[in-house]
């Protein structure tokens, strides 16, 4: 072990006293052990210049026990212990401490009561009683402020873990997981081992939900806000190429404030009536085709902008709900209902075992309306007289079609409301799906089945 000089301990412990540098630095400063810094300051403060020269003294058993009683006693460190009594080795205190755990203490106690002493024993002088009081009070005050210093750093600690929920603490863990155990971060942390991958596989579920949501963000805005979500979750179905849950998609809309802006529905009453004498209802309800050009559903709508109205004429094809032809005029004028049915006629040259089904609007009871249907040989069918429910196809297209653009957008001239109804129309049969048509528009379901 190497000798330092009196001197030489002097200018250290000097040095720290006068603030310096504290004992790591100025170890490393003078090239000697911290442990070594931190002794001849304690040495020194409790017993002067006389604490740092060199000292041989054999130690009776007798005052090993008196140093490790007060240790006990006052609950103090192998080094401030050693500082009190002027013992200049510390490890010394932890061999006494071994060999009376062990036993030999008493027994080396024994050896030397039996064997006569043939030198005096050199006795350590013990400290005076006010240099002892001095010491020992002050190291019951620093004992007490380093209590007092954990204790608080505990009760911050746990504040701090309280007020950190487990997601943040499972965030915390896997960005330190690279360069540390896991066991230790989790002990640290106070998180079991199970809701560390939980809130793992909850923070993936997380990225999901946001990725998810932005896709449905991004087709109620295309659509701007005429899809619910069972049309939603079909157009996700149609572009990812794989199932979503339409419920996961309802929730989510419902979190994120979107619905779909169309009417609310209304229950509607009627008065049954009786049908019409010359045109029969051969539809009878039964809005079912099994192919193109076999059942046509025709009717008028108006619309009202700043007291100007505008008349809409359509001819819907039962089979995918295709608006097959269409006119508007500002009047209400059978030229505008003739024209819609030649324009749907021209479309297609087979017409045989067509139907053409209509209200008892005053259009359809004209004799050249009837006789365009009959030269082409074309069936007219009837609702019955008060009775909207027998013409529920059109009427539901008109429906969307106000709910979706004519409330929606609200166009301020008749000139924006037809070149809206224009585009529309074009949005409802080539874009706009259809759930009754395995989540294709009109156009596309037509495409696939009859290629």
């Amino acid at each position: 072990m190497k000798k330092y000089k009196t001197e030489f301990k002097l200018e250290v412990v000097q040095s720290f006293l006068a603030g310096e540098g504290g004992a790591k630095l100025l170890a490393r400063r003078w090239s000697v052990p911290e442990e070594k810094v931190r002794t001849w300051v304690s040495h020194y403060r409790l017993h002067g210049i006389d604490g740092l020269r060199p000292k041989r003294s054999a130690y009776s058993v007798q005052f090993k026990l008196q140093v490790l009683a007060h240790q006990d006693r006052e609950q103090l460190s192998s080094r401030q212990v050693a500082a009190l009594y002027d013992i200049r080795n510390p490890n010394q205190i932890v061999v006494w401490r071994r060999n009376l755990d062990q036993g030999r203490l008493q027994a080396c106690e024994t050896r030397n009561e039996e064997q006569p002493k043939m030198k005096p024993e050199r006795r350590s002088a013990a400290p005076s009683s006010t240099v002892v009081a001095d010491a020992e009070k002050a190291l019951r005050e620093e004992n007490d402020r380093l209590r007092a210093e954990v204790a608080y750093l505990k009760k911050l600690q746990a504040l701090i873990r309280s007020k950190r929920s487990a997601a943040d603490k499972a965030r915390l863990i896997a960005g330190l997981r690279q360069h540390h155990k896991l066991a230790d971060l989790l002990q640290v942390a106070g998180l079991a081992r199970s809701t560390f991958y939980y809130q793992c596989q909850a923070s993936q579920r997380a990225d999901q939900q946001s990725a998810m949501e932005a896709r449905i963000r991004t087709v109620y805005d295309e659509h701007k806000g005429r899809y619910g979500y069972r049309r939603i979750t079909a157009a996700l179905c149609n572009s990812m190429a794989q199932p979503v849950n339409h419920k996961c998609v309802q929730r989510l809309m419902q979190k994120m404030g979107l619905r779909a802006l169309i009417r609310a529905k209304k229950r509607s009453w009627h008065v049954p009536g009786t049908s019409d004498a010359h045109v029969p209802n051969v539809l009878q309800r039964d809005f079912c085709a099994t192919a193109p050009n076999q059942k046509w559903a025709t009717d008028v709508t108006e619309f009202n902008v700043s007291g100007q109205k505008l008349y809409l004429s359509a001819c819907m094809d039962l089979y995918n709900g295709e608006i097959v032809a269409y006119r508007m005029a500002r009047r209400p004028v059978f030229e505008m209902v003739s024209s819609m049915l030649e324009a749907a006629l021209s479309r297609t040259n087979c017409v045989a075992g067509l139907i053409v089904h209509s209200d008892q609007g005053w259009h359809y009871k004209m004799q050249p309306y009837r006789a365009m249907l009959v030269r082409r040989g074309v069936e007219q069918s009837m609702s019955r007289k008060g009775n909207c429910f027998d013409n529920a196809a059109i009427e539901s297209f008109f429906g969307t079609l106000k709910a979706e653009y004519f409330h929606l957008e609200r166009p301020d001239s008749i000139d924006t409301l037809e070149a809206g109804v224009h585009d529309y129309v074009h949005y409802y049969n080539h874009e706009r799906i259809k759930l009754r048509l395995n989540g294709l528009s009109p156009v596309g379901y037509r495409l696939r089945n009859t290629a």
